[in-house]
């Protein structure tokens, strides 16, 4: 992908005259996706002056408990969902960002031979126009030069990030026409300058650690996993853009403890040392999407094309 390839719209961009501090949203599925996916680049944003705002598309509620370490849980659903609630207020404490919920119901991972149907009322099975409504309506309150989310595939098939990758893609497009999801009283139309998709967990990432690890004598918790047919055939998706992070690996790291029921800190996680981890790879890659505005590639900055030489932080 090259500068001629990445898409752009005619017209004047959001950032590109605003005189107010850039802002950056990160959609995710669930709370601790945040922490797990971009969390690093957050944090660094956030410590450097733009407004980050974390959205959480549904509560977690049918988040299995991943920490064998986790103490008791909660009687209740309503109690599990106090909890992860409080989680994610820590875990945006810890990377310095802002937190809104959209409010949707988890819709768990099928799992089985047949899959089994996903329950009633649930995100993946929201119609798209409802489902993007409020996160529209949300593009056009905090007005992001940046929106941050999954790939089409969702990253892994959970039902949840293959919808919130098509509810962050409508509203990336249907924020700024304002034609569309007309509420009265509402914030005015809004258009995003660029998309971009995580990629925390590609292959090349995997392998490259692995390789690193297993060349100073350790033991790589990605062994299996790596040397597996199902690792082998897992596409790799374009990298466009990497940015530096490895000063805030520790804001990422708190936020993930912050998950208590989700992450083991004696997990995979943080299996591997983290100065080995800042020399191999010291960053965070991104596949730019969309822009409409005239960027070249490879970029280091997600905000590449859109910063000016006054106004813009």
């Amino acid at each position: 992908m090259t500068e001629s390839t990445a898409r752009q719209t005619a017209g004047s961009a959001p950032g590109t005259v605003d005189r107010a501090p850039l802002r950056l949203m990160a959609v995710h599925a669930h709370p601790d996706d945040e922490s797990s996916k971009g969390a690093a680049t957050s944090a660094r944003y956030a410590a450097e002056g733009v407004e980050v705002l974390v959205v959480s598309c549904t509560g977690g509620e049918r988040g299995d408990v991943l920490n064998p370490s986790f103490g008791e849980l909660p009687a209740t659903a309503e109690g599990m969902a106090e909890l992860r609630r409080a989680e994610m207020a820590a875990a945006a404490k810890a990377l310095g960002v802002s937190h809104r919920w959209l409010g949707f119901v988890d819709s768990g991972l099928p799992e089985g031979d047949p899959l089994p149907p996903l329950p009633e009322g649930c995100f993946a099975l929201v119609p798209l126009e409802e489902a993007a409504a409020p996160l529209v309506e949300l593009v056009r309150e905090f007005r992001p030069h940046v929106i941050t989310t999954y790939d089409p595939s969702g990253g892994y098939p959970h039902p949840d990030h293959i919808m919130c990758h098509k509810v962050a893609f409508e509203a990336f497009h249907a924020a700024g026409d304002p034609e569309r999801y007309q509420v009265e009283g509402g914030a005015p139309a809004w258009e995003p300058a660029k998309l971009y998709y995580n990629h925390d967990f590609s292959m090349n990432r995997i392998r490259t650690i692995h390789e690193a690890v297993v060349d100073a004598g350790l033991e790589s918790p990605f062994s299996d996993w790596v040397e597996s047919r199902a690792a082998r055939e897992i596409p790799e998706r374009e990298v466009t853009t990497r940015v530096e992070v490895a000063p805030y690996f520790p804001q990422r790291d708190a936020a993930l403890i912050a998950h208590a029921t989700q992450i083991d800190p004696e997990g995979f996680f943080f299996a591997i040392p983290r100065d080995l981890e800042a020399d191999v790879w010291p960053f965070e890659e991104f596949e730019l999407a969309e822009s409409r505005v005239p960027t070249t590639l490879p970029e280091d900055d997600l905000f590449a094309g859109i910063r000016t030489e006054e106004g813009l932080v």
